[in-house]
């Protein structure tokens, strides 16, 4: 049966080569996404004066990511392998999960070849309140694949 009304964005996963705990819970995702370059041709002897549009190369969209900072090194050992190792060394399968409310999957998004490409600290203020110390990562990925 069809359903009516939208998925909530609130109720995701993020795993990265199949392990979820790998960098801890996201609050945030943004910026999934894929384009398509086109190139403009005309061909010498056309009768109109016009371009044909032509596909050419595919990207995949960087990912942003926003956490809470959690007493945990595995985000900066993969940003120090990116930086030592190379992106060959430290690249990973990204998969974005969005879940109904039984828990159970309905979209995914796989982003292959994934590095850590920024990292963006907290803004640490002395004010008081209940503020949590949130960082933000830039994922840098070659190739999007929705799955059903």
């Amino acid at each position: 049966m069809a359903r009516n009304t939208p998925y909530g964005a609130f109720n995701y996963i993020v795993e990265f080569d199949n392990d979820e705990g790998l960098l801890g819970g996201f609050s945030d995702i943004s910026g999934i996404g894929s384009e398509i370059k086109i190139a403009e041709y005309r061909n010498g002897n056309e009768k109109e004066n016009h371009t044909r549009k032509i596909p050419g190369i595919h990207t995949a969209s960087d990912v942003t990511g926003k956490r809470g900072i959690i007493n945990s090194k595995k985000l900066f050992d993969w940003i120090k392998l990116a930086r030592t190792g190379g992106p060959e060394a430290a690249q990973k399968t990204m998969k974005i999960t969005l879940r109904d409310e039984a828990q159970q999957p309905v979209q995914s998004w796989l982003l292959r070849g994934v590095i850590p490409m920024k990292y963006t600290g907290p803004t640490l203020a002395g004010k008081g309140g209940g503020d949590v110390a949130m960082e933000e990562i830039v994922f840098s990925a070659e190739t999007l694949e929705i799955l059903a």
